[in-house]
């Protein structure tokens, strides 16, 4: 996982790719079907479409985002599994299974997963 995470820091996306091609992010130890490990890693592009979504109208004190915003999942250009996420500055409206959406990285990056910061909607 730690290439992962380095990627992040370089404003990259990896995945990892088992046997039969399907690709994995964020990266996977091993394949959950066949519990291979999985050694292989793969740059797949930082855009993606959201897969499902859950608004907050109100965040509570402990959020990352202090005013409205999306809980997403977003399956990247080139993955075949999506990763949970944020999406912020749109509305709730604005919002639907297959929206694009593009990375906002951190200007401090610390080689973890809020180097993305969250996402907003590619126009």
């Amino acid at each position: 996982m730690s290439k992962f995470f380095e990627a992040l820091s370089k404003k990259k996306i990896l995945g990892t790719k088992n046997a039969s091609g399907k690709v994995f992010v964020p990266a996977a130890e091993f394949d959950p079907d066949t519990n291979e490990a999985l050694t292989e890693f793969v740059e797949v592009e930082s855009t993606g479409i959201i897969e499902s979504w859950s608004w907050v109208a109100n965040p509570k004190p402990h959020h990352l985002i202090q005013s409205a915003f999306a809980f997403v999942l977003i399956k990247f250009d080139g993955a075949d599994t999506s990763m949970l996420h944020m999406v912020s500055e749109c509305a709730e409206s604005d919002l639907a299974n297959g929206v694009k959406v593009k990375p906002v990285w951190s200007s401090d990056p610390k080689e973890m997963i809020l180097d993305i910061k969250y996402f907003v909607l590619e126009k």
